[in-house]
């Protein structure tokens, strides 16, 4: 890195840090410090539910997967828009209605407190394994492209999340959100216009999306039915409908930047505007993928992108064998570059019969790869089965460090760490709130002052940041990372969405039946997950299902206890 790169991602990290810390300095009670004092637009609202949910690992993986995969991945947002149009309409005016500071603590409310409470719980298991997720994402791709420290980059990234997140609370969140939104975009559209300036003259835009299609890059509709596929346009509906309700509706480190807003109707406002740019954000991030995917056509790129890989088979017994399938891999980019020209000129021509013939032969060409690249990871494993070898995370970083100009790349970097601490810093926010609230305030005797729990807060956020470092610095990547962190909401939030959807529109169960239903409910589904009954998505719709039908169940055997038939 060049010392404007330097001095541009060491400046924006400041910049953020710094800012957030001086405009939300000084909150004096709980209401300030975890509501933002209740005077959020709709604008922030918006800008701050993508950032919590858009982090690093986003940024990373998804061109990553779109390259491999092309832009299927997108089906898994379309639930969303339905989601947020029913969270406007349920969840938003009743948690406004009962000037709740958590989610959890309407279902006490509406049940009891071990229900609460649980619930509590599920959300902190959850969401503190993805707040180390998420900050170990960026850190073990940063410190295997450009050689830093694993363990200081997640240090780093921690602590200057906690810095302003324990200062100014949801209030430092939101704003500095705006500010990380606008680096993160703004990078990946300077990116996107970069990668079409380096394709070749010839290959206009229109020709580079008609090349993706010959590579099958641009199939964005799966409309089978088979449950165990990932990405299809039934368990993007489904699946990706109740993994939102439940992240958008019940997640506190979502409900939190909502609750934050002046009125309902900001609320709602806020989560249209997100319903309305996700997917077409989504949508641009793979396209950028995609775009990475057609510059390797004409360029050469590394038979595995995972730097880390390379080096281990490398210096094992296997690197004669994989010298051989790096030789294949030449010749297959040198077949490829031949393939796209001709496709390229048929176009051109308009010639009907050519364009098909050189699509066909893209598509043999592009097969072979596939097959080279996956002996290749064959090998990685047999050299050493620790390292890393699915590397969808390392193709965009790759690209940004390998072929962008200085300064552009420390202002890519500042994106994925920026994206990395937004996320964080919601999640690290929520957790501090849902412990210090549900958990201390309501288990705690006595009657305490306002600063009691603004600090009891601060401290709970700062130990949820030590907690959220410490994961980072023990966790281990496998697959690709934006589906573990999809996972682990997944095995979580179907069974929570199910509690709060019996307490909505199920009057008659009672507290204590849902309470056994939700504990039947997550073993079920953790058994599911591992015995891998159905593709992760489908578990949402799954778990929220079974508790419903369970609590029903059990609702309807303890009032025939209680109330036994009279016989005749």
């Amino acid at each position: 890195m060049a010392a404007i790169d330097w001095i541009i991602l060491v400046g924006t990290l400041i910049f953020i840090v710094g800012y957030g810390v001086w405009r939300t300095k000084g909150s004096k009670n709980v209401t300030d410090y975890v509501l933002g004092g209740h005077d959020a637009k709709w604008w922030t609202i918006g800008l701050s539910v993508m950032a919590t949910q858009a982090s690093a690992i986003t940024f990373l993986s998804t061109p990553g997967q779109a390259f491999h995969d092309g832009m299927g991945f997108v089906q898994f947002y379309f639930g969303l828009p339905l989601a947020m149009i029913i969270i406007c309409l349920v969840f938003v005016p009743i948690y406004h209605r009962l000037n709740v500071y958590t989610a959890y603590e309407f279902l006490e409310n509406r049940f009891d407190l071990k229900t609460r409470t649980l619930a509590a719980l599920l959300f902190l298991i959850q969401r503190g394994l993805a707040a180390g997720i998420t900050i170990f994402a960026p850190s073990i791709i940063l410190s295997a492209v450009l050689g830093w420290d694993l363990r200081t980059l997640n240090i780093l990234i921690g602590i200057l999340v906690i810095i302003y997140t324990v200062s100014g609370g949801t209030r430092a969140v939101s704003v500095t959100h705006k500010q990380q939104m606008f680096i993160i975009m703004t990078g990946m559209f300077i990116a996107f216009f970069f990668i079409l300036g380096y394709l070749p003259e010839d290959i206009t835009f229109s020709k580079a999306l008609k090349i993706a299609g010959a590579s099958d890059k641009l199939n964005i509709l799966d409309f089978s039915v088979n449950t165990t596929s990932r990405y299809t346009f039934w368990s993007g509906i489904t699946g990706g409908l109740f993994l939102a309700l439940a992240y958008f509706g019940t997640d506190q480190s979502q409900v939190q930047r909502y609750l934050s807003g002046k009125t309902v109707r900001e609320s709602q406002l806020g989560l249209i505007f997100n319903g309305l740019l996700k997917i077409p954000m989504q949508f641009f991030i793979l396209l950028v993928g995609v775009m990475v995917f057609i510059f390797f056509q004409f360029n050469h790129s590394p038979l595995n992108f995972n730097p880390a890989a390379t080096s281990a088979i490398m210096e094992s017994s296997y690197s004669e064998d994989y010298k051989i399938l790096e030789e294949e891999h030449l010749v297959l980019e040198s077949e490829k570059r031949m393939a796209q020209n001709k496709f390229s000129g048929a176009l051109d021509l308009k010639e009907y019969d050519a364009i098909e013939d050189a699509k066909q032969h893209i598509v043999s060409i592009n097969n072979k790869d596939k097959e080279n690249r996956k002996a290749a990871q064959a090998l990685i494993s047999l050299a050493d089965d620790s390292v890393e070898t699915n590397d969808k995370d390392y193709v965009f970083i790759h690209f940004i460090l390998n072929f962008l100009p200085k300064g552009l790349i420390g202002l890519l970097l500042a994106v994925i760490l920026s994206a990395a601490m937004s996320s964080t810093a919601s999640e690290l926010n929520a957790l501090g709130t849902v412990t210090s609230l549900d958990l201390y305030k309501r288990n705690k005797k006595g009657e305490f002052t306002q600063a009691h729990y603004v600090k009891a807060s601060k401290l709970f956020t700062l130990l949820w940041g030590v907690i959220a470092i410490a994961i980072a610095c023990v966790a281990n990547l496998f697959d690709n990372l934006i589906q573990l962190v999809n996972i682990i909401g997944s095995i979580f939030y179907g069974n929570v969405l199910g509690i709060f959807l019996i307490a909505f529109f199920f009057k008659f169960i009672k507290g204590n039946a849902v309470f056994v239903a939700a504990l039947i409910t997550q073993c079920i589904v953790i058994i599911g997950w591992s015995y891998d009954w159905m593709s992760y998505l489908w578990l949402n719709a799954f778990g929220c299902c079974l508790i419903i039908i369970l609590a029903t169940i059990l609702e309807g055997f303890d009032r025939l206890l209680k109330n036994p038939p009279i016989e005749a």
